[in-house]
């Protein structure tokens, strides 16, 4: 069982993901599901050190869904009508 502690490397950070694996399931009001929020909050905090997202442009969000769906801007003209009125 890993004990909460800082994550400073990469071998802290997959042993921690690996715990989190393991407590995935834990009971509410648990020792087992404390850990787990313990847990998740060291590894988002080294993420947004060493992973940071940038904030998309709103207009380049719409985009990547649409892409990412395989849609198309025009698919949007009816909601865009529906909103007008």
């Amino acid at each position: 069982m890993l004990e909460p502690c800082p994550i400073r490397t990469k071998a802290d950070y997959r042993a921690a993901l690996n715990e989190i694996e393991r407590l995935f399931d834990a009971e509410l009001n648990t020792p087992e599901f404390d850990r787990l929020e313990v847990l998740i909050t060291l590894v988002e905090t080294y993420e947004q050190g060493h992973y940071p997202i940038e904030a998309l442009d709103p207009i380049e969000a719409i985009l990547y869904y649409l892409e990412s769906r395989e849609l198309f801007l025009d698919e949007l003209e009816p909601i865009k009508q529906a909103m007008s009125c």
